[in-house]
């Protein structure tokens, strides 16, 4: 703990002590944001005792800021995680540096969200309530470079990354390349991809993530789309996720929303490290959302969600037979603005 708090008094210090010389835009934001919940699991019937109670969900610093029209910075660091024997930048979920020569195209590098399709996967971590079994297991952040191109007035971009493998944890020398559309049209979002991804050395795993968003006056819909196929056996429909959502706003301050989600392999052979083979396994949930301010800083949730069918991987997040309610308050603050 003696390291987080090192960091934000140093953080802190640095910017408050910069000249007003330095400036050349909007050089730095800081903000803190936090969230507890009071939760209840149970496993056919019985409580899980280790995972009910009052629990510390997040607690991050967020930096980012603008050294000119061109050079850009986006910092996130998760200071409820130990470091101990881990690296420090395990606790960080990104780190990058972005240059934009001009309104189309953008470059950046360093510690980045893998490039992966969908509107669950694209969560903040502070923001996730309860998740299919692959987002669960997916490591969604690793180093690696981008380029980026905007067209159609900003409506479209496209990237493409080379990057760090999400599964590299026994083997750090191997790679993912991603490319993601993002559009912007009316009603519809887009966040869609295509990926190749180490999962042994000189082994891939093929994505196609389709994450589809529409806004209905106060009703929004997402749906999400994953097939996943070993690229020495291709397949399709054999090891997939499906996901939901409906969301309805009653008004600024009020939202109800439900989800589901389901997750499938039933590849004869390993590969797919998130979704073993042997899983078919649905959630289902739904919760409340109250934000007490017109400006969202503070926001009360209640949901609760059940889980059923088979998981492949004895260890797997999901499990049959699983309920958990939650009730949680989330806040986030402006520190600093320079």
């Amino acid at each position: 703990m003696r390291i987080n708090m090192t960091l934000i008094a140093a953080i802190i210090l640095l910017f408050v002590i910069l000249p007003a010389s330095a400036q050349d835009g909007n050089l730095v934001n800081i903000g803190l944001q936090a969230r507890v919940d009071y939760q209840r699991e149970y496993l056919d019937g019985d409580a899980v005792k280790d995972n009910c109670g009052f629990k510390g969900k997040n607690v991050s610093i967020l930096i980012n800021g603008e050294f000119n029209e061109h050079f850009s910075y986006n910092y996130r660091q998760r200071l409820y995680r130990g470091h101990g024997s881990e690296s420090f930048f395990n606790a960080t979920d990104f780190l990058y540096l972005t240059y934009r020569p001009d309104e189309h195209w953008s470059f950046s590098g360093g510690k980045q969200i893998v490039e992966i399709g969908g509107y669950e996967y694209d969560l903040a971590p502070i923001d996730i309530y309860f998740l299919s079994e692959y987002c669960s297991n997916i490591t969604c952040y690793q180093m690696g470079v981008n380029a980026g191109y905007s067209f159609d007035g900003g409506k479209d971009m496209l990237r493409i990354q080379f990057c760090q493998s999400p599964f590299r944890q026994e083997n750090s020398d191997m790679y993912a390349y991603n490319l993601m559309w993002n559009g912007s049209h009316g009603c519809f979002d887009s966040i869609w991809s295509l990926n190749m991804i180490e999962y042994i050395p000189g082994k891939f795993i093929n994505y196609l993530a389709l994450g589809n968003h529409f806004t209905f006056g106060k009703l929004t819909v997402f749906a999400d789309f994953m097939n996943r196929s070993l690229v020495d056996n291709m397949s399709f429909l054999r090891d997939f996720t499906v996901i939901g959502k409906v969301a309805y706003s009653f008004n600024e301050r009020l939202n109800l929303f439900g989800k589901a989600s389901y997750d499938r392999n039933d590849l004869d052979e390993g590969g797919d490290w998130c979704v073993m083979p042997g899983t078919s396994m649905g959630r289902i949930g739904c919760g409340v959302e109250y934000f007490p301010l017109a400006d969202r800083r503070i926001r009360l949730h209640a949901t609760l969600c059940h889980t059923f069918g088979d998981n492949g991987n004895r260890a797997g997040a999901l499990l049959a037979d699983q309920q958990i309610a939650s009730v949680g308050l989330t806040w986030r603050m402006s520190l600093l603005k320079r």
